[in-house]
């Protein structure tokens, strides 16, 4: 059985102590089951107070390096995250490849030092607005898929969790319409069955992320093929956040 995760991506937001303040309040009004994953994913220099605060939440990181250590100043090192108890990490949003030129290259290498460090990547996946209206969203996802998984056996396939993202509907308050997100959420499956098998595919958990409120999150987990969200301004606030739990 597919595991639902709904994680809080806080981007660039939030202070230590303002974290510490919001997981002090949420964490015990998280209800810890084995088929419910609920993640905030902070800042790194939060990380390590954050895991010790919480209880029931996990404490996801935004991104990491593939390298165990080295000259690569600003970056935070898998060994880094799982000295503190950091079991997921975020890898491939928008924001990480249009901002920061991260390509399918040096994701695939996170996506492999993840598994081997026995820790879940978050593959994200999405297409902009022109690719979208073009018509061209799943051939988009397809590429970005089989190129960050490349190389990545069935079996360390079903640790990983793909968040599709459609980038027109990240912080914009536009959202793709329930049908949309399962329509594409949909296609991945089939395309994870076409490079495993569908007994593999069955297992991976997908999530959708982009304008995800309380007011919609029932709709889109109403899907078949999405089980769970990933979620930006949403989480920022306890009882919004708290909301999307509910």
């Amino acid at each position: 059985m597919r595991k639902q995760v709904i994680v809080g991506n806080w981007k660039m937001f939030k202070t230590n102590s303002s974290a510490i303040k919001f997981v002090e309040n949420v964490d015990s009004k998280i209800q810890s089951r084995d088929d419910l994953v609920v993640g905030i994913a902070a800042p790194s220099v939060m990380l390590s107070d954050l895991t010790k605060k919480a209880k029931n939440l996990k404490i996801a990181a935004q991104n990491c390096y593939f390298e165990k250590e080295g000259a690569f100043t600003g970056e935070v090192s898998i060994p880094m995250l799982q000295e503190i108890g950091v079991e997921y990490v975020i890898i491939g949003h928008s924001e990480r490849r249009d901002i920061f030129g991260e390509n399918d290259d040096l994701l695939n290498n996170k996506v492999k030092a993840l598994l081997a460090a026995n820790m879940s990547p978050i593959l994200c996946c999405g297409e902009s607005l022109s690719i979208y209206e073009s018509g061209k969203t799943m051939d988009h996802v397809k590429k970005q898929i089989s190129s960050d998984l490349s190389g990545v056996s069935a079996d360390d396939v079903k640790k990983v969790v793909i968040a599709y993202e459609p980038i027109w509907a990240i912080g914009t308050g536009k959202v793709a319409t329930p049908e949309i997100a399962q329509e594409v959420c949909k296609g991945i499956r089939e395309h994870l069955a076409s490079l495993y098998s569908q007994e593999v595919a069955d297992e991976v958990s997908i999530q959708y992320g982009g304008s995800v409120k309380p007011e919609n999150i029932k709709d889109i987990l109403a899907q078949s093929d999405i089980d769970g969200t990933l979620v930006g301004g949403a989480s920022l606030v306890e009882d919004s956040f708290l909301g999307l739990i509910k």
